[in-house]
């Protein structure tokens, strides 16, 4: 019989606080306010009691933001579908305040935050009660970061250790426009081109096509809808001075698919032997490529290949988190690193100027790889979500925006993608505060994508579309939701606060 693991227990001074730990072994000190924690468990006794904790979502539309250790957990409630979906489902805790590699504490008087952030993979988890700091991993792959100091700096030094570790993008987006969030899955090549010549004149950068022009998710090429092929759709919008962007899920097909009849081995397994389900949209589950394959990578070189060959140079990439899922894969590799290494052959593919965008991708394990990631769920041209009120990971622009003003942090690692903006007043149920608050959050994180087609807008819309693209902004941050835009100060406290939100008077996180 082996004899029991014991953790190393100790007292770290850190940032004017002493703090009892349990863990792996002795912190080593950076400086007076950081130490660095060896891989494994941690825990910690703090001091703060009954305050407030940061959690954060494991993909792009994980619940992240403030909450009371005394009230609810921030996370999915009544839907393990959308759970599985959205969040990391293995490790939810219903019953306790935790989320996904970064966790933090404000102290009761919001002057001194204590954060624990791993610095590696394994798909760490932080969390708290109103008496203990904890982390746990599901393997060792990575040491624990501790600062304690003010919020925006002990984020801020979090990030750069992240980004010194895993790297960070390079590339730029610069101005988006993007077919969804007014066509959907109903384009076709004839009004896409239709699209392409009005938008001439504009300045956007990218046209980018999303879902809907391919045969079915999974098999990746053009439907019936572009009798030219993507190739001279491809041609069209560089052909009119833009840079050509595509929408791809690469790593799932629907049962349907051509792909999975094709190659009944290629997917990640469930426990009974049967392809896992790696979740549901198009109103179908949907598999998982186990992407440690050699014959998989093969097949996700020829896609990208070829869609480059389309001349398509800025990819968005979705639904990407299901590569990272639990599941019986042929090589015995930890779920993030099985991901990690999916992604990072697709860089190495498509080469360093090629713009990765990844949209529901586990934000650890997506740093150094993706140039941005959306930081929210999708944003719709409607304020709440009437159907799922409880889902914070639901689609709607109040829980897009307050996902990505908590993720603002993350800009060291790649651009903050908080989806599209609206400028229409037509075919929209945002009322003018509300739009103007989409536009405010996507300028704070500095990404600028719209989806509206230059014929929905009216003389005035038009010209506000073209100023906000070409703006270069001051922004300087005033509090933890507050801002001065351009000497306008912008408190979003009411977008971020929600009935266990901290007060938005604290400073900036």
């Amino acid at each position: 019989m082996s004899p029991r693991h014991i953790p190393h227990a100790g007292l770290v001074e850190v940032g004017g606080l002493r703090l009892p730990f349990l863990a792996e072994g002795e912190p080593r000190r950076l400086d007076g306010s950081t130490v660095v924690f060896p891989a494994g468990q941690v825990s910690l006794l703090h001091p703060f009691g009954d305050t407030d904790f940061y959690r954060h979502g494991w993909n792009s539309w994980g619940p992240s933001g403030w909450r009371r250790l005394s009230g609810p957990p921030l996370r999915i409630e009544g839907s393990p579908e959308r759970l599985l979906t959205a969040d990391d489902a293995r490790n939810d805790t219903p019953a306790a305040h935790s989320g996904s590699a970064v966790g933090a504490l404000a102290s009761p008087d919001r002057q001194t935050t204590l954060l624990l952030g791993a610095l590696g993979l394994g798909a760490p988890r932080v969390g708290a009660t109103t008496t203990c700091l904890w982390g746990t991993q599901e393997v060792p792959a990575g040491e624990w970061l501790l600062a304690v100091g003010e919020e925006s700096a002990v984020f801020g030094t979090y990030a750069a250790a992240v980004a010194e570790r895993l790297g960070h993008g390079r590339n730029r987006a610069g101005r988006v426009w993007s077919s969804w969030y007014s066509q959907y899955e109903d384009i076709d090549e004839p009004g896409l081109r239709g699209l392409v010549a009005d938008l001439r004149g504009y300045p956007f950068d990218v046209i980018q096509v999303d879902d809907g022009w391919e045969r079915l998710v999974g098999d990746w090429q053009a439907n019936a809808k572009f009798p030219s092929g993507m190739a001279g759709l491809g041609r069209t919008i560089t052909d009119a001075g833009f840079r050509a962007g595509l929408w791809l899920a690469p790593f799932i097909a629907l049962p349907g698919a051509d792909v999975v009849r094709d190659h009944p081995d290629w997917w990640v397994r469930d426990d009974d032997g049967s392809p896992l389900v790696a979740g549901y949209n198009w109103g179908s589950p949907y598999y998982c490529l186990d992407t440690t394959r050699p014959a998989v990578r093969d097949h996700l070189a020829r896609v990208f290949t070829e869609a480059m060959g389309w001349g398509f140079t800025y990819f968005k990439l979705d639904f990407v988190y299901a590569a990272a899922l639990a599941g019986v894969r042929s090589a015995d590799v930890h779920r993030e690193q099985a991901y990690r290494d999916a992604v990072a052959w697709i860089r190495q593919v498509v080469g360093d100027d090629v713009y990765l965008l990844g949209s529901g991708v586990p934000m650890l394990p997506s740093a150094g790889i993706f140039d941005g990631v959306r930081t929210g769920p999708d944003v719709m041209a409607f304020w709440d979500n009437a159907e799922r009120p409880h889902d914070p990971s639901g689609v709607g622009a109040k829980n897009a925006m307050r996902a990505s003003l908590h993720r603002r942090w993350l800009r060291p690692l790649y651009e903050t993608d908080p989806d599209a903006v609206y400028f229409r007043r037509r075919r929209s149920l945002l009322d003018d505060t509300q739009r103007q608050a989409v536009q405010d959050v996507a300028t704070i994180l500095g990404f600028k994508a719209t989806s509206d087609p230059i014929a929905w807008l009216d003389p005035s819309e038009r010209e506000e579309l073209r100023a906000w693209l070409t703006a270069d902004e001051t922004i300087t941050q005033t509090g933890r939701y507050a801002y001065v835009l351009d000497g306008r100060p912008v408190d979003l406290s009411w977008v971020a606060d929600d009935a266990y939100a901290p007060s938005p008077s604290t400073n900036a996180g």
